[in-house]
């Protein structure tokens, strides 16, 4: 019951509520970003949502635009800013997700939605994490974010899938605070996120 109709509830009501009582915050990062990193404000990225379905998914930029003398982008960790580092540590980028929690799109809690392209590397074990609705945090995110290995993160959004109930979510919701707050995983060892999925040769 919960997951079919409740969990949806939760998520409008609550995002609802969060943009409201985030909004002067979000205004002032806004701000911040323009004057840092100019425009555009926020990062947007087509990531699978349940099913596999693309949505676009916003976060706020962290990146500059620093090219290279041909015009190429610079690598990921030339371009990531101290002020961009402050935000992706306090997960301040991720504010804006909330409008796609408030579409529908994304829940407040469930399996973070990754690339595209991962698609086609998961097996159909893996694929089980596209089950539900992806989230702005779960279970792999409390349990080691970006610092756990590939088959570690899906171990963990399956057995989310798989025991997905009110009382699951409600620890999760909590046990983000305490993460954001020590700022716990935030990158991989050599990485300025976590290295990319190539595919699994588990047997899963």
């Amino acid at each position: 019951m919960y997951a079919q109709f409740g969990k949806r509830l939760v998520d409008f009501f609550a995002s609802l509520l969060l943009l409201v009582m985030l909004l002067p915050v979000i205004l002032l990062i806004v701000v911040l970003v323009r004057i840092n990193l100019g425009g555009p404000v926020l990062f947007r990225q087509m990531r699978p949502g349940i099913n596999g379905k693309p949505f676009t998914m916003f976060k706020f930029r962290t990146m500059s635009d620093a090219r290279d003398a041909q015009g190429n982008l610079l690598p990921d960790h030339e371009r990531l800013t101290p002020f961009g580092k402050f935000l992706r540590s306090t997960s301040l980028d991720e504010l804006p997700e909330l409008l796609n929690v408030l579409r529908g799109e994304m829940s407040l809690i469930g399996p973070r939605p990754l690339l595209m392209k991962y698609l086609d590397y998961y097996t159909d074990w893996q694929m089980r994490r596209h089950n539900v609705v992806p989230g702005i945090t779960g279970w792999a995110q409390v349990n080691g974010r970006n610092a756990l290995e590939w088959e570690e993160k899906f171990m963990l959004d399956v057995w989310y899938v798989d025991n997905l109930s009110i009382w699951v979510d409600v620890k999760i919701f909590f046990l983000t605070f305490w993460k954001v707050f020590k700022r716990d995983g935030i990158t991989q060892q050599g990485h300025v996120t976590a290295e990319e999925f190539r595919g699994s040769a588990g047997a899963y």
